[in-house]
Parts: C-alpha cells; sequence; structure tokens
C-alpha cells in the first residue's frame, strides 16, 4: 500500500530537523528545468501567476534564485519536515522514531508542482508552484502537461515494491490530478472526512487536512500493510462509517473537543 499526500504553502526551514537520515528527490533533473524556466518570471509576473501578493512574489522570485544543487542538510531539509500546515500537522513526523521514518519512507509520497514526487527524506529547497499554476512550460502549458506520465510511473514502480497493490489518495484533487488514473496499477481508496455542524456530517476543509496527516500518521505509527487495517482509523475521535465503492467515509460528531485538546 502506497499512501500519497499534498506538499503544503507554509514551510519550515528555521527549526533543525529531528534526523540528519537523508535522500535526494528522483525527479531533481526535471525541478532544474523548472527553475531555470521560473527564474524568467519577473515578480510582477509570478504574482498573477500564483494569485499571490508582491512581497510573497518577490520572496519566491529570490527562492529560485537562491536554489542551487547540490542538495545538503546545510542548505536544504528533508520534505516531510520541512512542509507545514494542515496535512502536517496531523502527520507530526517531527515526532517519527527512526523505524517509523523507514516506514514512512516506503510507503508515503508527497506530490509536488516542482519536484513531482518526494518521500518523507528527500531534502527540498524552499518554494511556492502549485501543481494547478497555469506555468506555461517547453513541455506544454501547464505542470500537469510538464509531468506527463513521469509522476505515473514512478508511483507505479513504488506500488509495485509494496505487498498490497493499493493506493490510498489522501491529496487534493488538484494533486491527484497530477497522476493518470487510467494507468496505474493499483486499486484507489479515497477516504473522506466529514465532521458534525449544526447537526449535519459536512466536510470541514480544515479538518478534513488535518485528518488526512492524521491517517498517515495512524499507517506509519502501526505499520499498517493492508488497507482494509485502515477502516480501524480512530485518531482525535474519527470512525469509520462505510464506504460507497472505494471511497471510504471517517465521521466525527466533535470536531471542537479534539481541536482543543490539539492546541
Amino acid at each position: 500500500m502506497l499512501i500519497i499526500i499534498s506538499p503544503a504553502k507554509t514551510l519550515d526551514f528555521e527549526t533543525p530537523a529531528t534526523t540528519n537520515k537523508h535522500t535526494l528527490p528522483i525527479m531533481l533533473d526535471d525541478s532544474v528545468e523548472l527553475i531555470d524556466q521560473l527564474r524568467k518570471l519577473e515578480p510582477d509576473a509570478l504574482s498573477k501567476l500564483m494569485s499571490i501578493s508582491p512581497k510573497l512574489a518577490v520572496l519566491n522570485s529570490n527562492r529560485y534564485y537562491e536554489w542551487a544543487l547540490p542538495f545538503n542538510t546545510a542548505n536544504a531539509k528533508q520534505s516531510a519536515l520541512a512542509f507545514k500546515g494542515d496535512v502536517y500537522t496531523g502527520l507530526n513526523a517531527d515526532t517519527f522514531n527512526p523505524s517509523e521514518m523507514d516506514f514512512a519512507q516506503k510507503h508515503l509520497r508527497i506530490l509536488s508542482g516542482l519536484y513531482g514526487v518526494l518521500r518523507p527524506l528527500d531534502l527540498i529547497q524552499a518554494y511556492r508552484l502549485e501543481m494547478g499554476a497555469k506555468f506555461k512550460n517547453q513541455r506544454g502549458n501547464n505542470l500537469y502537461e510538464f509531468w506527463g506520465d513521469a509522476i505515473t510511473d514512478l508511483i507505479n514502480q513504488d506500488i509495485k515494491k509494496q505487498k498490497s497493490q493499493v493506493l490510498l489518495n489522501l491529496a487534493s484533487i488538484e494533486y491527484f490530478k497530477s497522476i493518470n488514473a487510467r494507468k496505474l496499477n493499483a486499486r484507489v481508496i479515497n477516504p473522506i472526512f466529514k465532521d458534525k455542524k449544526n447537526g449535519a456530517y459536512k466536510i470541514i476543509s480544515f479538518y478534513a487536512k488535518k485528518a488526512r496527516g492524521l491517517m498517515s500518521r495512524y499507517i506509519i505509527q502501526n505499520k499498517l500493510t493492508e488497507v482494509e487495517n485502515i477502516k480501524g482509523f480512530n485518531l482525535e475521535g474519527y470512525t469509520f462509517k462505510g464506504s460507497t465503492n472505494d471511497d471510504w467515509l471517517f465521521t466525527r460528531d466533535d470536531p471542537e473537543a479534539h481541536s482543543s485538546k490539539s492546541h
């Protein structure tokens, strides 16, 4: 079983990494190609492309110019530790022990607009480039065309190494679209997380994102390799409620109670 999640816009390169173990992104040659093209964009063009403030556009323009090989632990950080945000609050990879991090390295993948596919210990340098950005490049009109089937091919290679040929899709729609589902050699399970609000169960973005990280954490810490065992997921009050085909529903009755505990 292979888990996929999305990256985060928020990054932390200030906090020291909790491990010295690291690997390099497999698709780094492609990243170099993208960086070369991104450096040609002025900050105002970046601001329009990414719908970000002029200040953020300058920050990211500077990031592209400072981005440089070779990556090492002095100028880069492991992806699972560098990304922050709701999914990574749930994942909380900083607390993984060595055996948990090793399991994550084999079973968790982070999809990225700049790096394609990342393993948790793959070093990255700071960037912002969302997969859905309509960034015209030498391979096409957007990043989906840039990556083509390369992400799908790498995911298929990783799935082949797993005990069960299942892809657990905990990524957003924007990032899952970078995979050609028709060419996947796997069964795709889509967990859905709903919280009770005003008497009805709804997908609440903040909670749902955090739950994706929590489920990843649950699988990693329990070293689960069979998809049926995921139905036991019970962190922060979630329980399995049933499935429609391969859409698996998990619900929670009192999100506020668990939200206050986690702060």
